[in-house]
């Protein structure tokens, strides 16, 4: 039997849990101030004079304001010699008040009115002209709205500051994305210990979600759980499945902390793996751990990857995404948004740099078998490569209880 796996139940393990968040704070109002001014530095040495940030995942990144996107343009424009300027519905505007972390002027429009002329008129009143940045998030209908009514102005995708911002993460960004990913492997390892003949995926998945209210979160952000078959399925299947003794399980789940997210899989067997399942385990574990190696300062993104596929071809894999092998690109940048740039894929020449955080995921899957998906995440320090999460030592003991 695999060690950690099955030998509990969901009330024993909920109560095992505990707050893991209570003594750690979001981003202050002194960083947001402080990624605004890098984001004028950006626009200047492009010869950007603004950039529109629009509700979402941007806006909240510069200015701590946590607003979802609609089909109304709720968003703020700050301008290359950094003044910041909100932009709503009239009706919104206490309520945009009460979420105001830094303040700014409000500009409104009424329901009749178009705020797309009321960008215009903003940006005649900074006397902006040129070109202005739009967030690469907003909706083709917003993108364009402010073309016609702006034909002046050169909009181009403002990925050259927002990505150029967020890629890099503070001190306090990695604090945050340490301590999400430590409460969901706690919340991992809880899952795998209530597994039982006869569980369903529904059930697990609901547990998962609680545990995750235990360890400090609203809940997971998303939770993947798949047996047997359906693990071949990367982002698994529409209908529920029912464990049996040495069927195979992969879960995948996350949370949020002030917004910043955890995505951890682990995949292991209830019961007694195969041989095929062994070694399909084994390979995706070295082609982890080789995608880790690879990502040293000033390598490539899409080295990485190549690095990971070249791993899983020696065992007979692939190639490239053929399988059975690798489906998907290597990994992902992982912040506000679980998935970000730069991505670790071919094509994507970005030059790793301290502070980048990636996910390190080169699922291998076996069609009408399984799917092996070892998933953990890492940031680069001063010297390379640093773990969040350490991987699963052995496939006979996914969690190290033998290990630590």
């Amino acid at each position: 039997m695999t060690i950690g796996v099955g030998g509990s139940s969901a009330s024993e393990q909920l109560a095992a849990l505990s707050n893991m968040c209570s003594d750690i704070s979001g981003i202050s109002k002194a960083e947001y101030q402080q990624r605004q001014q890098r984001a004028c530095e950006l626009m200047q040495q492009q010869g950007i004079s603004a950039i529109y940030l629009n509700a979402g995942t941007n806006l909240y990144y510069f200015t701590g304001l946590k607003w979802s996107a609609s089909e109304r343009m709720v968003g703020a424009l700050l301008s290359a010699d950094g003044q910041l300027h909100y932009i709503a519905p009239y009706f919104e505007q206490d309520s945009l008040n009460d979420f105001m972390l830094v303040d700014a002027p409000f500009h409104g429009w009424h329901e009749h009115q178009s705020p797309y002329q009321l960008f215009s008129t903003l940006c005649s009143d900074l006397k902006l002209s040129g070109t202005i940045a739009v967030d690469p998030s907003a909706a083709f209908f917003l993108v364009d709205g402010l073309i016609k009514a702006n034909p002046e102005l050169n909009f181009v995708n403002g990925d050259v500051v927002t990505q150029a911002c967020r890629a890099i993460k503070s001190a306090a960004e990695i604090a945050l994305l340490q301590r999400a990913k430590d409460m969901t492997l706690a919340v991992q390892k809880a899952a795998a210990k209530i597994l039982r003949p006869g569980i369903s995926t529904s059930e697990v998945t609901e547990f998962i979600h609680q545990a995750h209210q235990k360890v400090g979160a609203s809940g997971s952000s998303f939770c993947i759980v798949l047996f047997g078959l359906a693990s071949s399925f990367p982002h698994g299947v529409k209908e529920p499945q029912i464990l049996q003794e040495n069927d195979w399980v992969l879960i995948d789940t996350g949370c949020l902390l002030h917004g910043y997210n955890s995505d951890i899989t682990r995949s292991y067997a209830y019961g007694e793996a195969t041989e095929q399942q062994r070694k399909a385990w084994q390979s995706e574990h070295k082609a982890q751990q080789v995608a880790f190696n690879a990502a040293q300062l000033d390598a490539s993104c899409a080295s990485v990857d190549a690095a990971a596929r070249q791993s899983l071809e020696a065992d007979g894999y692939g190639p490239e995404y053929a399988l059975p092998g690798l489906p998907h690109r290597t990994g992902h940048g992982c912040g506000l948004d679980i998935h970000e740039g730069p991505y670790l894929v071919a094509g994507d020449e970005t030059l790793l740099a301290p502070g980048m955080v990636f996910s390190n995921e080169p699922m291998l899957v076996i069609p009408e078998h399984f799917g092996v998906r070892l998933e953990d995440h890492f940031y680069i320090g001063e010297s390379g490569p640093v773990w969040f999460t350490q991987p699963s030592p052995s496939i006979d003991d996914p969690f190290g209880y033998q290990t630590a």
